[in-house]
C-alpha cells in the first residue's frame, strides 16, 4: 500500500510535518519518538494516517506558547484519503449538478481523472 510503503517515504513525508513544526513554531519534537501507522477504514473507503508516539512525552510549541502532553501510543491524525470509485465520483457530481463526461485510467485501473461539466 502506497501509504505503508516499505522504504519508508510516506513515513518520511508524516514525519516531516512534525519537523516543521519544529523549525517553523519553535517545537522540541523528538522525531524519533514517533512511528507512522496507516490503516484503511473498508466502511468508509479511507485511509487513515497517523504518528504515533513511542513514549510518554511532553512538547513545547514556543511560537504558540503551548506545551503538549503524550501519551505511550497516543496518535496524532495526519491523513484522511478517501477512496472512490467511479459510480461515487458520477454521484457526487449529479448531487453538485455536474455530469460525468470522459474518465482517464492507468493501465491497472487503479487511478482515475474525472472530467465532470455542468449541467445545463
Amino acid at each position: 500500500m502506497a501509504y505503508d510503503d516499505p522504504t519508508g517515504v510516506t513515513a518520511a513525508f508524516n514525519l516531516n510535518l512534525l519537523g516543521r513544526i519544529n523549525r517553523e513554531l519553535g517545537a522540541d519534537f523528538d522525531l524519533h519518538s514517533f512511528r507512522h501507522i496507516a490503516s484503511y477504514d473498508e466502511r468508509r473507503g479511507s485511509v487513515d494516517s497517523f504518528l504515533e508516539a513511542q513514549t510518554e512525552q511532553r512538547v513545547k510549541i514556543k511560537a504558540l506558547n503551548m506545551d503538549l502532553m503524550f501519551a505511550e501510543k497516543e496518535r496524532i491524525q495526519t491523513e484522511f484519503s478517501y477512496k472512490f470509485t467511479v459510480e461515487d465520483v458520477a454521484a457526487l457530481g449529479r448531487q453538485a449538478g455536474f455530469r460525468l463526461a470522459k474518465s482517464w485510467y492507468d493501465r491497472p485501473k487503479r487511478f482515475g481523472l474525472h472530467l465532470l461539466v455542468r449541467e445545463g
